[in-house]
Parts: C-alpha cells; sequence; structure tokens
C-alpha cells in the first residue's frame, strides 16, 4: 500500500469512494498529517497551512467518516469568515459526502431568515456559517448547538482580524465542553494562541512545511515608485504580460473603486471588490472572474477573504500589507498547484523599512525591478500585434476583407496601407506621447537607517541617556502621538513625560525612552511575538 494514498489515513470505503468519485488522487502534506489525528485521536487541533492546500478536504473527510447517523441534533458547527466561503464549505462538504443523507447548512448574511430558518427547522446535520449569522439564528432560538460533537474554526486568523472574537467566543461557550475545537489558520498570531489556550483542551499544532513560508513558486518582486505613478506603474505590468489574470490589493474601499473605475476608463476588463458590495453582486463579480470575462479583480483584504480562485498569474501589493502575515496571505493566491506566479507590491520611499521588516519576518527574498520603461512597452504590443496580424493571416481573412484590400492595393504603396491601418488602429498605444512618465527611481538608496536619523527634524534627534526605538505601526494603523504615548503608558507603565521624540510615519514610528527602558518596552511589546516582533532598537 502506498505511504501517499488515502486509503493509508484510516479512512473507510465510504469515504474513500466519494474521494474518488470528487478526483483526488493523493492526499496533499495537511490532509497527511491532519486526517489520522480526527480519525484516531481524541484531542483538539491547531492546523496551519496556506489557502489552497486541501485544509477543507483535511477537516471534512475525517467528520464525515465519523459523523452519527439519526442524532437528530446537529453534529459538526463550522465558522468561516465570509458568504464566499460559506458557501465553497458546504459545497466541499456535499461534493464529499457521497450517498450518505446528510443535510448541510449554510448560514450567512445577505440571505433571508426565513430561508434559513426553514432549512433549520427541516433537520441540520452540518451547519456552516459566519459568526454574526450563527449568533442572530441562537438567540431567534432557531439554532442550537449545545449537542456538537466538532467545532471547526476555518480561516481562525481571518475571523479574528475582522473583528470576530466576541462573537466567536460567545459561540464556543454556546457549546457543549465535550467537543472536539478543530482550528485552521493560514498564519499564526498571539490572538490564535490565546484563543486556543481559552477554549482548546489538550490539543497538537500540525504545521505543513510551507506555513508561514512564500512557495518557491512565487516570483516576488518590488518596485519602488511614488504615490502618484502607482498607477501607471500598474497598467505598464499588465501591459507587459502575456494572458495577465491577477488580484490587485488595495487598503481602502475607495482606493478600490478609484483602480477599478480608471482602469476599467483605459480600456481593460476589470472589477473591483470590497465589504460594501452586496452579497447578490459579490457573486456576478466572482463569477465573471473566475469564467475570465474579466482578467483583473481590485479588492481589499476584507472582500477577498476565503476567495480560491486558480491558475492567477499574478498579485499585485497595490498597497504595501499591514503586516508580514497579511503578505504571506495575499501572494498565497499564486504560485500554487505546480503553476508559477509573481508577486508584484508597490513601495514608496517612506514605506522601505516596513518592506525591510516584512521580508525579515517572512525570511524572504523580494527583489527590486525597475518599472518597465515606455519603450519597452511599446515594442511588447509591436509583438503582439505582429502576432495577432500572423494569427489573423493565417486562419484566413475572407474573401470579401481580401477584395478590399485588393483595391487598396491599386493605387497604393502596399508599405504605406499597412503603417495607415496600423497608425489608425494603434496610434494610441504605440506612440510615446501617449504614455504618462514615471519618476525612475530603481536607482535610489531608498531611506537607510542613516539617512532617517538625519532627518532634518529635531524630533529625530537623540538626547544623552536615551535610545532610539522603531515601531512597526504607524498612520495606516490608526497611531498618532496621543495614542501612541497611552499605549505606552498602558502597556509598559511608562509615563508620557519620559517619552520624546515621537514620529509618526504612514507605516511606521519612532520614539525615544530611557536606555534603562529599553528591554522594558522590547520584552512587553514583543510578548508572544517571537515570529513578528513590533518593536526594536533603531539601527545607527
Amino acid at each position: 500500500m502506498k505511504k501517499n494514498d488515502f486509503e493509508s489515513l484510516g479512512l473507510s470505503q465510504n469515504v474513500l469512494q466519494s474521494i474518488k468519485q470528487k478526483g483526488f488522487e493523493e492526499p496533499t502534506e495537511i490532509q497527511q498529517k491532519i486526517i489520522p489525528i480526527i480519525l484516531n485521536e481524541k484531542v483538539d487541533l491547531i492546523g496551519q497551512a496556506q489557502t489552497g492546500t486541501g485544509k477543507t478536504a483535511a477537516f471534512a473527510l475525517p467528520i464525515l467518516d465519523l459523523f452519527e447517523w439519526n442524532k437528530g441534533y446537529i453534529q459538526i458547527l463550522v465558522l468561516v469568515p465570509t458568504r464566499e466561503l460559506a458557501i465553497q464549505v458546504c459545497d466541499e462538504f456535499n461534493s464529499l459526502k457521497g450517498d450518505k443523507k446528510i443535510n448541510i447548512v449554510p448560514i450567512y448574511g445577505g440571505q433571508s431568515y426565513e430561508t434559513q430558518f426553514r432549512r433549520l427547522k427541516k433537520g441540520a446535520d452540518i451547519v456552516v456559517g459566519t459568526p454574526g449569522r450563527i449568533i442572530d439564528q441562537i438567540n431567534k432560538e432557531s439554532l442550537d448547538i449545545s449537542k456538537v460533537k466538532f467545532v471547526v474554526l476555518d480561516e481562525a486568523d481571518e475571523m479574528l482580524n475582522m473583528g470576530f472574537i466576541e462573537d466567536i467566543e460567545i459561540i464556543l461557550n454556546s457549546t457543549n465542553k465535550d467537543r472536539r475545537t478543530l482550528l485552521f489558520s493560514a498564519t499564526m498570531p498571539p490572538k490564535i494562541l490565546s484563543l486556543a489556550k481559552k477554549y482548546m483542551k489538550k490539543h497538537e499544532i500540525i504545521k505543513t512545511a510551507k506555513s508561514g513560508k512564500t512557495t518557491d513558486l512565487t516570483d516576488q518582486i518590488y518596485f519602488e515608485v511614488k504615490e502618484a505613478d502607482k498607477f501607471d506603474a500598474l497598467c505598464r505590468i499588465i501591459d507587459t504580460t502575456n494572458e495577465f489574470y491577477g488580484l490587485i490589493f488595495c487598503r481602502t474601499k475607495v482606493d478600490v473603486e478609484n483602480v477599478s473605475s480608471k482602469l476599467v476608463e483605459r480600456g481593460y476588463d476589470a472589477e473591483g471588490l470590497h465589504g460594501d458590495i452586496s452579497q447578490n453582486i459579490r457573486e456576478k463579480i466572482l463569477s465573471k472572474f473566475r469564467k475570465k470575462n474579466v482578467n483583473i479583480l481590485v479588492a481589499t483584504d476584507v472582500a477577498a477573504r476565503g476567495l480560491d480562485i486558480e491558475d492567477l498569474t499574478h498579485v499585485i501589493n497595490y498597497s504595501l500589507p499591514q503586516d508580514p502575515e497579511s503578505y504571506l496571505h495575499r501572494i498565497g493566491r499564486t504560485g500554487r498547484a505546480g503553476k508559477e506566479g509573481t508577486a508584484i507590491t508597490f513601495v514608496t520611499p517612506e514605506e522601505f523599512r516596513k518592506l525591510s521588516f516584512i521580508k525579515s519576518i517572512t525570511q524572504t527574498k523580494i527583489r527590486k525591478e525597475r518599472v518597465p520603461q515606455i519603450q519597452e512597452v511599446i515594442e511588447f504590443k509591436k509583438r503582439k500585434i505582429l502576432n495577432e496580424i500572423n494569427e489573423l493571416v493565417e486562419y484566413g481573412t475572407g474573401t470579401s476583407y481580401l477584395l478590399f484590400a485588393k483595391e487598396l492595393l491599386r493605387n497604393n504603396n502596399p508599405e504605406e496601407i499597412i503603417a495607415a491601418l496600423i497608425k489608425y488602429n494603434f496610434q494610441d498605444q504605440l506612440e510615446e506621447s501617449s504614455y504618462t512618465k514615471i519618476h525612475d527611481l530603481f536607482e535610489s538608496k531608498n531611506y537607510d537607517d542613516k539617512k532617517r536619523r538625519d532627518l532634518p527634524n529635531t524630533k529625530n534627534k537623540v538626547e544623552k541617556g536615551k535610545a532610539r526605538m522603531f515601531l512597526a505601526l504607524g498612520k495606516y494603523d490608526d497611531l498618532d502621538v496621543k495614542s501612541l504615548l497611552k499605549m505606552l503608558k498602558k502597556e509598559t507603565g511608562i509615563s508620557p513625560e519620559k517619552i520624546s521624540g515621537v514620529q509618526i510615519s504612514n507605516s511606521f514610528s519612532f520614539f525615544n525612552i530611557d536606555e534603562k527602558d529599553v528591554q522594558l518596552v522590547l520584552k512587553t511589546l514583543n510578548k508572544n511575538k517571537k515570529d513578528r516582533p513590533i518593536v526594536e532598537r533603531a539601527k545607527r
């Protein structure tokens, strides 16, 4: 028997038949590690693996195998961060249950309460839902989860990032203490470990080889650009890519709307996705993107959570991610299933320190490249036009067009006719004057630490007996001078009058403290953040 065969994992023949019908041939790494534990060990479990590694099947297959018939109550509850993921997980359960009569009910916002109430009243065996709507149904007494045997938290880090921690705790407190809790997450922030400590019994942590790392199939690049040049840099990247099919991340819904609308105005097939878009419109946009009727999807992190899109050529960080974990989660959507992908990050000079922080924590190489120059774009488009015309000639153009061509050739030079037709159709694409010039920052030395220390700002001076500290939080994290001082007071007990030289930038901050307080600040603020320290002593 093969070691990497599903049969070797201890699954029943009924489930193995479902796997065969589904078309799975070999288990993924996370499935190999987790399925036997769920089947054979009565422990709670934390599984860490990137999106697209088969996490859903890793818990669905053994849970379906352990399912007990005719119990008359909900046995399994799966919590997910988004409506999209709720639908995906339900579809996965339904595709794996085979001929078993198991009623799987999705519960999420955007769908009528009455529809969900009727489905629950018919009798649910497995419920998959978003925390807010699950609580609503509990409060309406239409959902009883007091006897569940398994609670699964899928994409747990995203649920916590979205502020669902209190909802999750309410839900977990509504279940029986004998349940088994399975928590799955692409990243492992301190909040996850804290939740596990509070609500899990004896548990195991299972990580795949690539957990917390970027895939070798993802080519990681960054372009240093001014904020005003980002959009034109984006267009040049799309214009110099064959068959571009990408996800572009923006920080806010306003950015999403601006970027997506400007792309459409320039003739690209693009759509925007953010949290304020209704479920009906969201599903239509995703359907168009999956069918490649549009090849560019601009989204916020929140709107993109739970998306599992195949064959992406690019993930572009139009806005720098908030932290290293967000970076990993974003770019984990490309370079999958044996196919190569490209992750591109736009960085302004002011953000370079934060990019260095991301590179350091993720232990990955992100190489700097020059934004494609105007002549490169034009040459690329010339080759593309030439290939398209050659294909038309090869497949034939039709008699009517040939007759029209002969008529044109009677009184004109062939080369002049072709040149005129090219100009008529492609003038905007092939003339340098059509393109906006971009500041070339490729040779810039960025804001290295020495330059930062010598910025012409009196707040940057370090007084005698003081130490300068770097904090990986800034304006984008809703940090200002007042909130920084308040945080330091709360976490370390250091009074505001002892803090000086505060400098708040978009993505990071600096401040001065007494030398004797350095270790206190490092130890306190970096507590439980060994993999992702947020404060360090500024380099001299």
